[in-house]
């Protein structure tokens, strides 16, 4: 075609045709390279010569052209670029359109039909070393830095998955994820979000309960980013269809942490939650979660009793499983037999048989529950009770000398009672069995390196329920302010509890079949403090804010 349009004689396109086939390069390449012809000049020949359309390459928007359709590799290799879709129909932008070859294997890869359009070669190599260039670029800026962190060699990936890894071994999104992990675990961070989006891709980190978006690494690295984290927890990386629950245990320093991943097909692409689990959290002690004296007494007294049914109420994310772990770490002693059955077990703590749900297996709460009863234990936990069948059991092995530890979501202890009845358990069950119910919320707690006094309004104050006789000035009330320390002025989380032992008077009520509301107001009558008592008794104590308490006690 060139020679006939007069842009090239016979004979050095013969010579250029020789050298393009011992340099195992494109003849495109070669015309380029030899200066004979400008790429303008080629793809305007070409366009007119083949009858298609001619593209400047360099108008367009990077970030909004299609990136999932062809593999990177592929596109690199062939120098092509897709620039959309139309039904089965795939337009690319190349500059040599004659390359049947290349045609014939996105046609393979994509399933659809290809469709040529031509744009100028040295634009469309910009474009492509460019995108290659910043991704890498961008994750190394993102990566950089010296930290140490290894998968631990019991979670190296299985050997079937050999030649998968090869192909996720890349070596920048390699150094980001464990970047991303490192600086999660330095900043306190309880999760992590990668999120995937049309045209951009977001990191979040959940810092004492608060998304905060960390960065945006380029948007081409999210299929190799989800790849990776896959084999190491052991996935399946080539289902992108389905929700994925795994592990994964990696060594930061001279410990060992596990992450619980779950993954999640969006509209466009993986989103990915990493769990960081720190067993440490479970060994706290009953003091550093917060519980003031009266519910701290309450709770240890209905614990230490031989049998019967102590629950664990709130929202997710509420703590729940921690102050669990924490109660069975005081009764965790080698003449004591604990059994827990988990969705999935959370903290590993030595000393205790821990066993995982597994539906597809057929083990769900009730049969764990019932396969415990076979086994002589003396305290048992369950992760969740979800359905009556798992309350009943529950409920049983309670009555018959074990002690049952639960968790149930709802608002408040009064309500569980409420809860409990509404899934069909008998009355005179729950009054026989259930011996304390506790509900809790966590709010942020100050820093104490930048709180500041503040004043807050009277009425305000009044109306967030403190007496009269409290705002004497006998304490001082205190804003967040913001340092180097902390987030916004706040470090760390500290809990609110109801802690609602079942008395008599509760009992009457509980068989009469009376309402949350009858509950409430003789668990007040009998000196328990709901929510927003226990929050006004923090912020009292310089502990966490007013508005904190006011967000988490918002009913």
């Amino acid at each position: 075609m060139l020679v006939h349009a007069g842009k090239l004689p016979q004979k050095q396109a013969e010579e250029l045709m020789r050298q393009a086939r011992e340099k195992k390069t494109s003849f495109v390449n070669a015309v380029i390279a030899a200066g004979t012809l400008s790429s303008a000049e080629l793809a305007h020949t070409l366009s007119t010569a083949l009858s298609l359309p001619l593209l400047d390459i360099s108008a367009m928007d990077v970030q909004r052209m299609p990136r999932d359709i062809v593999d990177t590799k592929l596109a690199q290799q062939y120098q092509i670029v897709v620039l959309g879709r139309r039904g089965n129909r795939l337009f690319i932008g190349g500059a040599d359109p004659t390359d049947q070859d290349v045609v014939e294997r996105i046609k393979f890869a994509t399933q659809l039909s290809p469709e040529w359009v031509i744009v100028e070669h040295d634009k469309l190599s910009r474009m492509l070393q460019g995108s290659a260039a910043s991704a890498s670029e961008a994750l190394d800026q993102l990566a950089g830095g010296d930290f140490e962190f290894d998968i631990t060699d019991e979670e190296n990936a299985p050997p079937q998955e050999a030649a998968e890894l090869a192909d996720v071994e890349d070596a920048p999104v390699v150094r980001f994820l464990q970047k991303m992990l490192v600086d999660a675990i330095n900043l306190r961070a309880s999760d992590l979000h990668f999120e995937p989006y049309e045209f951009h891709y977001r990191v979040r980190f959940r810092v004492d309960g608060e998304l905060r978006e960390i960065t945006q690494p380029p948007i081409a690295i999210k299929d190799k980013l989800a790849s990776r984290i896959k084999v190491l927890s052991r996935l399946d990386i080539a289902e992108r269809r389905i929700p994925q629950d795994g592990r994964m245990k990696l060594k930061f320093g001279a410990k060992a942490i596990d992450f619980r991943i779950s993954t999640l097909p969006t509209l466009f692409g993986e989103k990915i939650v990493i769990r960081i689990l720190d067993p440490s959290s479970a060994k706290l002690g009953i003091d550093a979660l917060g519980y003031e004296k009266i519910e701290k007494d309450r709770l240890l007294a209905a614990i230490a009793r031989p049998y019967g049914m102590v629950l664990v109420t709130g929202p997710t994310g509420s703590g729940k499983t921690v102050s669990l772990y924490t109660c069975l770490n005081i009764l965790n002693q080698p003449g004591v037999n604990i059994s827990t059955v988990e969705d999935p077990a959370e903290i590993n703590l030595p000393g205790i048989n821990q066993v995982n749900v597994n539906d597809k297996a057929g083990l769900g709460f009730s049969a764990a529950l019932k396969s415990f009863l076979r086994q002589d234990p003396d305290i048992i936990m369950v992760g969740e009770i979800r359905d009556l069948e798992t309350a009943d059991i529950a409920i049983k092995a309670a009555q018959t000398g074990h002690m049952v530890m639960s968790t149930l979501h709802t608002n408040d202890a009064p309500k569980t009672l409420s809860r409990l009845l509404n899934m069909g358990v008998a009355p005179f069950n729950i009054a026989s069995s259930v011996l304390l119910i506790t509900a809790q919320r966590l709010v942020r707690r100050l820093c104490e390196n930048c709180k500041a006094p503040a004043e807050y309004p009277r009425d305000a104050l009044l109306r967030a329920g403190f007496a009269e006789e409290e705002l004497d000035g006998s304490w001082k009330q205190y804003r967040a302010v913001g340092c180097a320390n902390c987030t916004n002025g706040y470090r760390g989380r500290v809990g609110l509890y109801q802690v609602m032992p079942i008395t008599e008077p509760i009992q009457r009520i509980i068989l009469a079949e009376g309402s949350a509301m009858d509950i409430a107001v003789q668990a007040q009558q009998e000196g328990v403090r709901d929510l927003r008592q226990f929050g006004l008794v923090k912020v009292r104590a310089g502990v966490t804010t007013l508005e904190e308490v006011l967000a988490a006690t918002n009913e």
